[in-house]
């Protein structure tokens, strides 16, 4: 399923305001997010609710049929969480925006908005420097490039390490 997204430019601008919301809790920065995302989606924008916890801290947000969005907000957030980090809280503000556009229970379909709404836009906002690939690619050759044998040691290469399977499955 191929989504329409906002220009870079506009998911950064997103993306900053909803940061700084986060860190100063200006409401003004949300609605401004919340409203750019809903109007290049042409809907109406979501009229959310705060609360300090959502099914027992089980939960960050809930979306629901006649448009409300339930979100905990970032001080409760900050404050009653293990994972309490800005960029899952950004992500969880993604997702419900992707339940409301998208008009989808399917949490995949949600994931994969709030994934692809992040992706190229940097989590601290900068941009790339033009020589940064350059420099990775002529790092990398040097890497790959046989070092000179050291004077008074043996020429003997270090045997191959076999990589572990992964232990998530």
């Amino acid at each position: 399923m191929r989504m329409l997204l906002p220009a870079r430019r506009e998911r950064r601008t997103v993306d900053q305001l909803l940061t700084r919301f986060f860190r100063d809790y200006q409401l003004p920065d949300f609605r401004r997010a919340i409203g750019m995302m809903s109007r290049f989606y042409r809907l109406a924008t979501p009229r959310v609710i705060w609360f300090e916890y959502l099914d027992w801290g089980k939960t960050a947000g809930r979306t629901y049929e006649n448009g409300n969005v339930h979100l905990v907000h970032p001080e409760n957030w900050k404050n009653g969480r293990k994972y309490n980090s800005e960029r899952q809280w950004i992500h969880t503000v993604y997702h419900e925006m992707g339940h409301y556009v998208l008009w989808a229970d399917a949490e995949r379909k949600a994931d994969g908005f709030a994934y692809l709404f992040v992706r190229g836009v940097s989590a601290n906002g900068r941009e790339r420097r033009v020589g940064d690939y350059a420099m990775r690619e002529a790092s990398l050759a040097r890497r790959k490039r046989p070092r000179p044998p050291r004077a008074g040691t043996a020429s003997r290469r270090r045997p191959l390490r076999r990589r572990r399977r992964s232990r998530s499955r």
